[in-house]
Formats: structure tokens, sequence, C-alpha cells
């Protein structure tokens, strides 16, 4: 009887391991296969009459930063300066980075990084926030790339970025008071859960497929993201 328990253990327990071996190989067949499909592969991208906007990556994670102020678009009149701990309010871009919220809030080094914090995000079990950082200058580089869109499909993209924040009375982002990482950021609360397929990088090339701009056809790294625009 006891042998024929343990028998049927085992196979569950070796199903159960092949199971999983199958899902994290296809998992990274994916990851590093489908990144290098193109979507919006031929997308018309504006002149110096556009608007220019950044993809920036810190190796691995990528923010989408954009003018504070175009015409018809003010993001200070949502987001204030008096959440960041310079105040300063002469900054002339704003980065945006959304993720998992557990992960943003305590883990600002890799040395902090938990266990329990990693799980909860890869599977499910957190909540989001948006990582918004003031710049002053932009520096092109292999990890920041410059891009000019039209109006149109800077419409489209400050929708897509808005609609990811969650939402008070007025509309008002909803501020997390009290967590930065340096003087010109902040973080807000905000929608959807992170993921294993829809990672911080997922968010930022979604937003691309939105705004009609080269972007990849999934990828959960920044590399996915950058390769499109070498």
């Amino acid at each position: 009887m006891m042998k024929r328990i343990f028998k049927k253990i085992f196979w569950v327990a070796l199903r159960f391991i092949l199971f999983v071996i199958c899902f994290v190989g296809l998992y990274f067949l994916a990851a590093f296969t489908l990144p290098y499909i193109a979507v919006n592969k031929n997308a018309a991208t504006a002149g110096v009459d556009g608007v220019e906007i950044y993809i920036l990556s810190n190796g691995v994670h990528t923010d989408l930063v954009l003018p504070l102020k175009t015409q018809g678009i003010d993001w200070s009149k949502k987001l204030s300066f008096r959440h960041t701990k310079s105040g300063d309010s002469m900054m002339p871009y704003v980065g945006f980075g959304w993720g998992d919220k557990g992960f943003y809030l305590e883990t600002p080094t890799w040395a902090d990084l938990k266990a329990s914090t990693a799980i909860n995000a890869m599977f499910f079990m957190g909540s989001s926030a948006m990582h918004v950082t003031f710049h002053q200058q932009m520096t092109i580089d292999k990890n920041c790339k410059k891009i000019w869109m039209s109006k149109e499909q800077y419409q489209l993209l400050y929708h897509y970025i808005d609609a990811s924040f969650q939402k008070g009375n007025g509309g008002a982002y909803l501020y997390i008071p009290n967590r930065a990482y340096g003087q010109n950021d902040g973080f807000y609360e905000a929608n959807r859960t992170y993921n294993l397929f829809f990672t911080c990088n997922t968010w930022t090339n979604e937003g691309l497929k939105r705004a009609r701009l080269k972007a990849s056809l999934w990828t959960p790294f920044d590399k996915g993201i950058l390769y499109h625009y070498h």
C-alpha cells in the first residue's frame, strides 16, 4: 500500500518537474525570439516639427521620457513637483516607468531583492506603481534612444500612459508619499498587475505599439525594445 502511494507521489512530482522545465524553456524561447519580430516595422516618424520622446533604459528597466509640456499637453497639471525632494519645477522632461509596486518600493537596489517580492511580482500576486522621474536633459547613447513622432501619435501615447495611472477625485493621480530613489522622482498608484507575461518592459513596448511606432511583437526585456531603435 505504502509502496503504491510513494510510486504515485513520484510520478506526480516527476510530471510537475517536467512541466516546470518545459514551461521555463518555452518562456525563454519566446523571450529571446519574439522581441525580434517587429510590429509597425514601417511606421512613419515625424520630423523636427513633431514631438520628441525617448526610450531610456538602465540596463534592465525602460522608461518612456516625454516633454513636460507640448502644445495641448501639459503633464505638470497632473504631476506635482512638490512630490519630489528637490521641488525643482524647471525640468523640461518627465519619464514614466510602470512596474510591480512591491518590487519598486521594497527593492531600491538588487541587494534588497527578496524571494517573496520576486515571486509576488512574477505570479500575479502584487499591485503596480508608476515611477515618475523629472529630467533636466537627455543624452543619446546605447541605452537612450530618441524618436520623433507626430502629434497624433503623441496623443495616442499620452492616453496610454494616462490610463496606466489610478485616479482619485477629479481624475487626480494617486501619489504614494515618502517614497523616492533620488531628488527628482516619485511614485503613484497604477493600474494592471505585473507578471511574467506583462513586465515593465512589456508596458513600454505596448505604449510604442499603441502610438503606432516600431515595437516588438512581445518582449519582457529592455533589449527587445532597443533592438528596433539601434
